[in-house]
């Protein structure tokens, strides 16, 4: 059987993350403030360090990774690649299967990569606690153990429907110093009027967010992380996509097909965007590569929602950004694929998608879950339920090659593993999930809430 597992050393920890901004065929359109005008750096002051703003704003190709990260980074990096033979005999296909694993890193998911990076940044400037969100809990468990490496105090706000379903995360939180409550909570006022409308709310992300920013813009002595949208997040991603090119190249093969789940877009940054500055750089290999982010059915941001300007939280603390959005006051149902239960996208996997240099589909719950399942039946490991996306988008697009007779190299990003997400697969087993398709009516009336921009 050919290799299966490709590694790389530790001097192949890229020394940069590789910022797509610099190979957009248009600029990034600005984040706008409350009178609809664009807003300056300054306006970010408050709640980030100054040195991820100048990222957040930034043209350049490549931006340095300070050594005390890449240090960090040495705890799991380089990540594996594998070549899924396994899952290719199971499904009879003559396509070549590669997947990333983020699973590898010390909270179980690619999330440390940007965790690490903030917390870094703000511990250089000074600050010593951070608010932040979560809905899975990958995000609130990484940045409580980046908070731990940089000595930082680290709250969050978890969707509550996440909190109830995924006690375990919580419990790594805790066990990495974080403190960590339901979203909506009675600890901000933001919560409280969310409460006051329905005691018993399932959360959103977007509700989580609105908590965290109004937690760290009325302390001084607080910051803001978020795990995923915001255009550093997608920079500090991209030392996945970089990893598995050199792994390619160690190989001999070329994808034709990279795959990723995306609830705010940072994964799908993370794996694509360095073969998107292939595209862009003429190479022969990727004049046919196909970039395909994977949403649910039930959160279909891309797939169904509108490109125009939206607040990224629930009640209109953050600035205006132009993104693939389905309303800030989208209330998701409580399907188990926390992490991709967020009504908006990053404005730069939106841009990308509304000029048509990326895919997007949309699947459902229990073929996501199946997809899972028939992966570890195969491959051994047990993914996130956020992961099972791109592997459910992976094996149809395998089964089209079976179909076609077409050898295609297909890759897609394995995101996190799912040893925290047992309930949910019991759910599977026992029959307890159902699809749900978001109703086109309740799409409608979330859009005719977004803000009046010129």
């Amino acid at each position: 059987m050919p290799q299966t597992k490709i590694l790389l050393d530790e001097s192949d920890i890229p020394t940069h993350w590789y910022n797509v901004v610099a190979d957009m065929p248009n600029q990034p359109a600005p984040p706008l403030g409350p009178d609809g005008k664009p807003i300056g750096p300054e306006a970010l002051a408050p709640i980030f360090p100054m040195a991820l703003i100048e990222q957040e704003v930034s043209a350049e190709r490549w931006i340095p990774i300070p050594e005390p990260v890449r240090e960090a980074y040495r705890l799991y990096r380089p990540s594996p690649m594998f070549r899924a033979h396994r899952l290719e005999q199971m499904l009879g296909t003559p396509a070549h299967i590669y997947y990333k694993y983020e699973g590898v890193s010390p909270a179980g998911s690619h999330k440390d990569n940007t965790a690490i990076a903030q917390a870094y940044y703000n511990a250089q400037a000074g600050i010593h606690r951070l608010a932040t969100e979560t809905g899975a809990g990958q995000w609130g468990c990484s940045l409580a153990l980046a908070g731990q490496m940089f000595g930082i105090d680290v709250r969050v706000f978890m969707v509550k429907v996440s909190y109830d379903q995924k006690p375990f995360r919580r419990s790594m939180m805790h066990t990495w110093g974080a403190e960590v409550f339901a979203s909506p909570s009675p600890h901000t006022a933001t919560g409280r009027r969310a409460l006051e409308v329905d005691p018993d709310s399932p959360g959103s992300l977007g509700m989580a967010i609105s908590e965290a920013v109004e937690e760290a813009a009325s302390r001084p002595d607080t910051n803001y992380a978020l795990g995923s949208v915001l255009n550093h997040v997608c920079h500090h991603q991209t030392i996945i996509g970089q990893e598995a090119k050199k792994q390619f190249e160690k190989v001999g093969e070329y994808p034709d097909v990279v795959i990723a789940c995306c609830g705010g877009g940072s994964n799908f940054a993370g794996a694509a965007f360095p073969f998107l500055a292939d595209k862009a750089a003429g190479d022969p290999r990727a004049k046919n590569l196909r970039l395909l982010a994977v949403e649910p059915t039930s959160c279909p941001t891309l797939t169904r929602g509108h490109y125009a300007y939206d607040f990224g939280d629930s009640v209109g603390l953050t600035p205006l950004m132009l993104m693939y959005t389905l309303g800030h006051d989208f209330m998701p149902p409580s399907i188990h694929a926390g992490g991709l239960r967020y009504h908006g996208d990053s404005p730069l996997v939106s841009q990308l998608y509304h000029e048509k240099l990326i895919e997007a589909v949309a699947v459902p719950q229990l073929a996501t879950f199946e997809a899972g399942v028939a992966f570890a039946r195969s491959e051994g490991i047990i993914p996130a339920p956020e992961s099972c996306h791109a592997i459910r988008a992976c094996i149809d697009e395998a089964m089209q090659c079976k179909e076609t007779g077409e050898p295609k190299v297909l890759f897609f990003n394995l995101s996190g593993h799912g040893h925290f997400d047992m309930a949910s697969y019991d759910k599977y087993f026992s029959g307890q999930l159902e699809d749900y398709e978001y109703p086109a009516a309740a799409i409608d009336e979330a859009l005719h809430h977004l803000p009046k921009v010129g």
